[in-house]
């Protein structure tokens, strides 16, 4: 069976270019990736460049550190959304979380949730940064904010998704949401590995390379 239908093809370096975004549409719809991920200023690029595919338009929102405040993560959320964005990942305020100020984090994350509709909303965690508690804690609010999958990580901090901590989420979501795990996946055993671990996407910057 080809994984192909639940990676996200994603491209969110800085020095990103119009004709590399085109390129990674033109190779989703070749190979039927569920999605291409990118910043939000190609939101619109991305949408027009997929229409009538199957493929998804994936935003990102607070990328990548998540220490945005709350209002502006879902003006570019809903914003994102307007433009034809179909899936939101949006980074966590981790500090908040690491300070244990649930609300806040909570609140952030629901802010987002229904700034979004009808668009789902991917909450990144930044498992890197986190403790083991600090992990099920982050999916326990995403939880309760209504998200519709938990995220390893931005691939921009200091590591990516590890085998052990998305079986930790799979095991706290419990059914509740989904997991998807980024950062870091540059081989198709890596990949089969963090799917047997229970992720149920797979963002990666090359998508064709693990297939």
């Amino acid at each position: 069976m080809s994984i192909a239908k639940i990676i996200d093809h994603t491209i969110l370096k800085a020095d990103t270019v119009p004709s590399t975004v085109i390129r990674y549409c033109n190779e989703a719809k070749e190979y039927g990736f569920a999605s291409v991920c990118v910043n939000s200023c190609y939101t619109s690029l991305v949408s027009k460049e997929l229409a009538g595919s199957n493929v998804l338009t994936c935003t990102v929102v607070g990328f990548p550190l998540g220490a945005m405040s709350t209002k502006a993560k879902a003006y570019e959320a809903k914003t994102a959304v307007e433009d034809g964005a179909d899936e939101i990942d949006m980074v966590i305020n981790v500090g908040a979380l690491k300070d244990k100020n649930y609300n806040l984090v909570r609140d952030d994350i629901k802010t987002v949730v229904e700034a979004a509709k009808p668009a789902i909303v991917k909450v990144i965690i930044e498992t890197c940064l986190l403790t083991k508690e600090e992990i099920i804690k982050a999916c326990e609010l995403s939880i309760e904010a209504n998200a519709a999958f938990v995220k390893t990580s931005t691939g921009f901090s200091t590591g990516g998704a590890t085998v052990e901590d998305v079986a930790l989420m799979k095991k706290t979501v419990d059914g509740k949401a989904l997991v998807k795990a980024s950062g870091g996946i540059r081989t198709a055993e890596q990949a089969k590995a963090l799917i047997e671990a229970g992720a149920d996407r797979i963002g990666a910057g090359n998508g064709i390379i693990l297939l």
